[in-house]
């Protein structure tokens, strides 16, 4: 018998009460007992994103609602700032340029943060810039951007601060309204510990007013008429009705928990996974800009790291994820975001260990659970 463990970015795993709930009999979504469990789960994610406005569901991944973003705010020609360090800011350049944006691209090294004086840069150089589109947490790099500080340079500008916050809401404390952040969207399948299939996406009253002059095409991701169902408890659209109803289930968990108890818990697991890959003298890949979504290591010189990640997941039945493009192969990404523990670190960097030693790499093993457990055990009076 062997046990699997999902500790890869996304999907996460899904609680036990949010699969018993997803899994009652389906209801109609055009019912006031639907319209009652969208009313309170479009309320609880009011909590999450730290915002008074609403925050629209969508059926979609997480790249819905950046595209949602992009099509319902900006016209062709319209000018952007991409922060592109990594695949998911390389996403946000894609989208624009698909709908004839501008993109001024500002480059930032996989593994670093944008420097926000390189923005403030750009910003003074172009002042038709009508955007700064940016991730709080880079999955693919595991670095975080210092989006507090980016919403300062565009907050008395007619300038909207964007934030793909997929692998950052729910994850580390990013409070939409206290900071100035225009848009923020997330996705399901990552601190909201579903599955995939639901998207997220907030506006600031100064983000509607550019939906209103807009001029990209679109139709099924309309934001005005989302937004406008919103208000009578429904969608536009067919939803997925189970995965919200699953997600109310999730979101309950959340508010108990204590938003900020959440925070502190992903802190805590974070640390743990960088103090253990130290202590195995694994390299971080996100040294000066941690996420505390996931850690990112390279892998020890003569160990081939997508092998080891097929060993970890085939063999030993730990899924953890791989380096992307010039990365691939050369790193590992440990997740410890969403329905994640104690122990499920623990299991990781044990497995890691294992791994490690049958790949031919030399260590001590238990180095590295032990430098967790010293920071895990925090989390026990």
């Amino acid at each position: 018998m062997r046990k699997n463990y999902l500790l890869a970015p996304g999907p996460t795993p899904v609680p036990e009460s949010a699969l018993l709930a997803m899994a009652q009999p389906m209801i109609h979504h055009r019912t006031p007992q639907f319209s009652e469990i969208f009313k309170e789960t479009a309320e609880l994610l009011k909590h999450v994103f730290q915002t008074q406005e609403d925050v629209l569901i969508l059926a979609a991944s997480g790249t819905g609602a950046m595209e949602g973003t992009i099509v319902n705010l900006y016209s062709p020609g319209d000018e952007v700032i991409v922060v592109n360090g990594g695949k998911f800011g390389e996403r946000w350049g894609k989208i624009s340029e698909s709908y004839g944006l501008k993109a001024h691209w500002l480059n930032v090294e996989w593994g670093k943060a944008v420097d926000p004086i390189e923005v403030k840069k750009l910003l003074d150089a172009n002042p038709n810039v009508k955007g700064v589109l940016v991730q709080a947490s880079e999955t693919s790099t595991t670095a975080a951007h210092p989006v507090k500080e980016l919403a300062a340079l565009t907050k008395d500008k007619n300038c909207l601060l964007i934030v793909d916050g997929i692998t950052a809401v729910g994850v580390f404390d990013l409070p939409m309204d206290a900071w100035g952040i225009d848009v923020l969207v997330s996705g399901s399948q990552k601190a909201f510990m579903l599955p995939p299939g639901l998207a997220f996406a907030s506006l600031s009253a100064k983000a509607w007013k550019f939906q209103e002059t807009a001029k990209c095409p679109r139709f099924y991701f309309d934001f005005k008429k989302e937004r406008k169902n919103l208000k009578d408890n429904t969608t536009a659209y067919t939803p997925p009705v189970s995965l919200i109803i699953g997600l109310r289930e999730a979101l309950k968990m959340i508010k108990e928990e204590g938003l900020q108890n959440v925070f502190a818990r992903h802190d805590r697991l974070a640390r743990a996974a960088r103090a253990a890959s130290a202590a195995l003298g694994l390299k971080l890949l996100a040294p000066d800009a941690p996420s505390n979504a996931a850690t990112g290591v390279f892998v020890p010189d003569g160990v081939e790291g997508g092998k080891l990640v097929k060993y970890l997941r085939d063999t030993m039945g730990i899924t953890l994820a791989g380096g992307q493009d010039h990365l691939k192969g050369k790193i590992l990404r440990i997740a410890h975001l969403g329905y994640v523990d104690t122990f499920d670190i623990i299991i990781a960097i044990a497995a890691i260990e294992m791994a490690l030693v049958k790949a031919g790499h030399k260590l001590e093993l238990g180095k590295g659970v032990a430098a967790a457990q010293k920071i895990l055990i925090e989390g026990y009076k």
